[in-house]
This record gives structure tokens, sequence and C-alpha cells, in this order.
């Protein structure tokens, strides 16, 4: 059974608060792992069902019924970090075969941090720290599966200690909560570990929004495509692009106006790509 995810605001930064408690936030993607009559489903927080993609974690069973919300990570085994990338590699397999290859060679863990239902009760209306417990209890199936640990208060030391290991951020949850099934709540909120960078803006899409961001390549400092700049821009910012950019234009090809590289922004994102690409790049600021 499907149960539509509770959601995360974004909080502005790091923040300690005695009623909430702090866990680290896992760069892989959201999966609600349902358990009814012996039978296992795999859910998206889009209602996708993957449970195909993931026989490490589709094969194995609870002693009894039960739904789970949490995240799929999977661990580069060059670095031993968490790798969104491989993450993104075991969500598209779509092959037989080539799922059966993943699952050996880059093994995915079902990271939980709550349980909806259990033992044919709905605990939604339960408040965290109780579900937590009970969580903390679960007798869990294989080593494909695994708890998030948390600290009660501390947010901002645990926020520097995930500045220090580079990893995506912090969620805050308050103690009390209950599960807002579907809902953004101010309750759960997240603060991520920014990667911040500066780039050239050297395109701009013909249709619909979206600049076309570069960066210096190697010693040679030809410029090289590093993205494409969709949110962040205020009306303001735009604005004040539109009354330049025609000064800029160079060319034209089907999707975009080229431009002179004069114009630079500051964005911020969530890390580099293996291929040297922003990801989920965020306009910042015009640098003068």
């Amino acid at each position: 059974m499907f149960i539509s995810p509770m959601l995360l605001h974004t909080a502005p930064g790091p923040f300690s608060r005695r009623d909430f408690l702090y866990e680290p936030k896992i760069d892989g993607h959201r999966l609600i792992y349902s358990q009814e009559s012996n039978d296992v489903h795999l859910y998206t927080r889009h209602n996708n069902e993957c449970t195909r993609q993931y026989p490490e974690i589709a094969g194995a069973r609870f002693s009894h019924d039960i739904d789970l919300d949490g995240e799929i990570a999977c661990v580069d085994p060059l670095t031993g970090s968490v790798d969104f990338e491989s993450v993104m590699s075991r969500f598209q397999a779509s092959r037989t075969d080539k799922i059966r290859q993943l699952s050996g060679t880059l093994p995915v863990t079902y990271v939980i941090f709550d349980i909806l239902r259990y033992k044919g009760e709905d605990l939604r209306n339960r408040p965290l720290f109780e579900r937590k417990a009970i969580l903390s209890g679960l007798a869990l199936p294989n080593a494909h599966f695994g708890v998030i640990p948390y600290i009660e208060g501390a947010g901002e030391d645990l926020f520097e200690q995930i500045v220090a290991r580079d990893m995506e951020g912090v969620v805050g949850k308050r103690k009390n909560s209950l599960y807002e099934t579907g809902r953004r709540s101010a309750a759960w909120q997240k603060v991520i570990n920014w990667t911040y960078a500066d780039v050239y803006i050297t395109a701009y899409r013909k249709q619909g929004f979206g600049w076309l961001a570069a960066i210096p390549s190697g010693s040679s400092g030809k410029l090289r495509p590093a993205g494409i700049i969709e949110l962040g821009v205020s009306p303001l910012h735009k604005q004040a692009f539109r009354g330049v950019a025609p000064q800029l234009v160079k060319g034209e090809d089907k999707e975009f106006v080229h431009l002179e590289p004069r114009l630079r922004a500051k964005v911020r994102m969530r890390n580099w790509t293996k291929s040297g690409m922003l990801r989920s790049p965020v306009f910042t600021e015009f640098i003068v």
C-alpha cells in the first residue's frame, strides 16, 4: 500500500532546539517500503513503483506486516561515500540482467527513519519519539537495511560534523510531531550543506527559462558547459539580465541564444557530478 510521504520545509540555517531531534540527511531517493500479507512493494515519493529495481530490499521479509519510510542509499566502492549518481544508476536500470548485475556491483542500503504501520496498527498519529522507539526495536531482515541514527537538541553540532564529512545535510524533526501524510510541514526541516561556485552565463534558452552556465576548464582557462541555471532567479534579476544580454549576443542555435562570457554569477548546488556538472544549481547573485 502506498502512503504519500511527509515532506520537509527548508530551514534558513542550522538550528538547535530541545524539542527537536536531528538526523543526517542521506543523499539518495525517498522510498516507502510496504509489506502486506508477505507481499512487498517499493514506492518512490511520487508513487512510482520500483520494486524490481532493488531485489536486495524487495526480497526481504519482516515477521509482520509493516510500512516504512526511508531513503535508498548507495556507497561508492572507490570513495566509501554515499553517492547519488550510483543510486540513480540503480533506479534507472530496467533490464533484469542489468538489475541483477548492479545489485552485486552497486548494492543499496535502505536507511529507515520512520515506521508508519506495524502489526496491523497505523502509527501515523503517534508522536515521532514513540515511532522511533518502535523502530529501534525492529529486527531487520538483512544487511541491506539500516536505521538512521539521531541526536536530540544539538542540531548545530551535528551540522558541523556533516560539513566536515562533506555529507548532504541535516534534518531536524519535532519530537512530538505526527506523520502528516502527503504534506510539507515545518515540524520537519532540512538544512542543506550547500556547495558554492562562480560561473559564467554563456547563453539563455529561447523557450522557457534557463541560463547556460560555464566554468574554466583546466589550465587553459577555456570555458566549458557546466549545467543550466533554472532556479533562484528573481524577477528583478531577470529584468537586469534582459537589460544587458542583447549587447552580448554572438550567435544562436535551435535552443539557445549564445552570449559573450561577460556575465558572472554565484550559484549554490548540492555538489559536482562525476562528469564535472553542477548538480541542481540555484542562482544566488550576480558577480560584479
